[in-house]
């Protein structure tokens, strides 16, 4: 394990199911398919890839996030409905803080309004608290992106007031929104010590688990 909770190698194959959807890894089968969805101005404007996104430019954004996986940094999953064909992409990755991860999203213009990245974000968020032990996850949005916005908070997240901030890539400042179920840890620990004192004759009661949204 890291300093930060997560497995220090992350899972060399994820595969996750629910609400309707199955995440799973990217493979060069999928290349042509990456550039119907990435290569769409509302991609190029709200997130880091550049376009136009052909097919070499695919490439290497899969041998990047393969190598990112491998250095313990990110998963980056497609979004699918039966394990088939992609329709846009759900991405954790590690902040640098201990317990804390932040989320990303984007999906192909043809199939948005939805709620693909909603619920990718519900599916994933619970395998970040449930599987890596996460305590605080974050997204990171530019006000303007109302589509992302409405994601954010039908996710189960709320804004922040910490100082917005630009990244590299970035045309626009981003705002951080947190998860509601940051406070997780906090009733996990309570409930440990009420079953601790339960446990020396004490009545204890146990917390609720988290809330997505």
């Amino acid at each position: 394990m890291s300093a930060d909770g997560i497995p220090a190698a992350l899972p060399a194959d994820i595969c996750l199911t629910g609400l309707g959807l199955l995440l799973r890894e990217w493979t060069d089968d999928d290349l042509p398919v990456m550039v119907e969805l990435f290569n769409d101005p509302q991609v190029g404007l709200w997130t880091p890839v550049r376009v136009p996104f052909d097919k070499e430019a695919a490439g290497a954004y899969l041998a990047r996030a393969r190598q990112r996986r491998s250095d313990g940094l990110c998963v980056q999953l497609a979004i699918t409905a039966d394990g088939d064909a992609p329709m846009g992409e759900i991405l954790l990755f590690r902040t640098g803080s201990p317990g804390e991860a932040e989320l990303a999203y984007a999906v192909g213009p043809r199939h948005r309004r939805r709620r693909l990245a909603t619920r990718a974000v519900q599916l994933i968020t619970g395998y970040a608290y449930d599987v890596l032990g996460m305590d605080h996850l974050l997204l990171r949005i530019a006000q303007d992106n109302r589509g992302s916005v409405a994601v954010a908070r039908s996710a189960g997240f709320g804004p922040t007031d910490a100082t917005p901030l630009t990244r590299a890539g970035s045309r626009h400042p981003l705002h951080t929104w947190q998860h509601h179920g940051a406070e997780r840890a906090l009733r996990k620990l309570m409930s440990a010590s009420s079953l601790a004192l339960d446990g020396a004759g004490w009545s204890g009661h146990g917390s609720p688990g988290y809330g997505s949204g």
